[in-house]
């Protein structure tokens, strides 16, 4: 799609109503299965964790249990990791990453931390590799009170009940080309505001809480993925993103005011991963990888430093 090419619904300048999302909608695609590449993988997790449906989410004929992986030792007197992954269906390291961690990493932390790990928050949009769920809501600008994203209100009433206890929220995204190609443009011309170009950045950051900044934890988790994957540099305004580098590979958001998932507890630790999986330096294999190395820092940090 060209950049300066009107977005291919709609009227420039004005907001989308109900026949230009259902027009949206009528072209989605379901291009993989969420039960074949998620559940599947989930399933023989069940014998040494516990796994729990914690809604269903559903669009028309089509429902998708949205699971959740839970320590099997869950210990009261412990604190709690949040892990959350897919809640944009397109950035698939997110969700396979998650997926790692706990195979590969979670037993390691076994009677140290609760873990509490959502892999695929937005199944449908996983299903069609899109960042919108089905109502073209963005889940990640939809974490509040009465939120108008099915997917965010079933994660906020799995987390309700330790949302205070929560030690450590790691977030697993990724910034990809179709950022910049389809979905920023989608967004603008879905607000009726004109599309402003930006530049994709090459490599991994993180997304600190501006209301909470812990510089030193993300610094602890840039420096271990740095050992997998790239960091992504500032631009030449010293940005990434349209937001100011604070520390190599990190920008700030408020977390909570933007309605964002990891600002959905009052967790001292949070941050979003963002992996860069169209860089000809990365692989498949290595974005899951850095998504996992993330979590496993974070964590590692969080509970060295209660």
């Amino acid at each position: 799609m060209n950049h300066t090419a009107p977005y291919p619904i709609g009227t420039p300048g004005t907001p989308w109503g109900a026949a230009e999302k259902a027009q949206w909608l009528a072209g989605q695609v379901r291009r993989r299965s969420y039960a074949d590449e998620v559940v599947a993988a989930i399933e023989p997790l069940r014998s040494t964790f516990d796994v729990v449906e914690y809604g269903t989410l559903q669009y028309g004929d089509e429902r998708f249990p949205l699971l959740a992986i839970r320590s099997r030792d869950w210990n009261d007197a412990l604190p709690v990791a949040l892990v959350t992954g897919g809640v944009h269906g397109y950035e698939t390291s997110g969700v396979h990453g998650a997926l790692q961690f706990v195979r590969d990493h979670a037993a390691d932390f076994a009677g140290r931390v609760n873990l509490l790990v959502a892999p695929c928050i937005s199944p449908w949009a996983y299903e069609r590799i899109h960042r919108w769920n089905a109502d073209a809501i963005d889940p990640n600008r939809s974490f509040r009170a009465d939120s108008p994203a099915q997917e965010s209100a079933a994660l906020i009433k799995l987390v309700e009940p330790v949302r205070d206890r929560v030690l450590v929220h790691i977030d697993l995204h990724e910034t990809t080309d179709t950022d910049e190609t389809e979905f920023r443009p989608a967004l603008a011309a879905r607000d009726g505001k004109p599309f402003e170009p930006d530049g994709i950045p090459d490599g991994f950051y993180l997304v600190d809480d501006s209301e909470n900044p812990q510089p030193e934890f993300q610094k602890a988790v840039i420096e271990a993925v740095a050992k997998v994957t790239h960091i992504a540099p500032a631009d030449a305004q010293g940005r990434i993103i349209g937001s100011p580098v604070v520390a190599p590979g990190v920008i700030e958001y408020s977390l909570r005011k933007l309605g964002l998932c990891a600002g959905v507890t009052d967790a001292r630790y949070k941050t979003t991963t963002e992996v860069y999986p169209d860089s000809p330096r990365a692989t498949p294999e290595q974005c899951n990888l850095a998504q996992a190395t993330a979590v496993c820092a974070a964590l590692e940090y969080a509970l060295a430093h209660p």
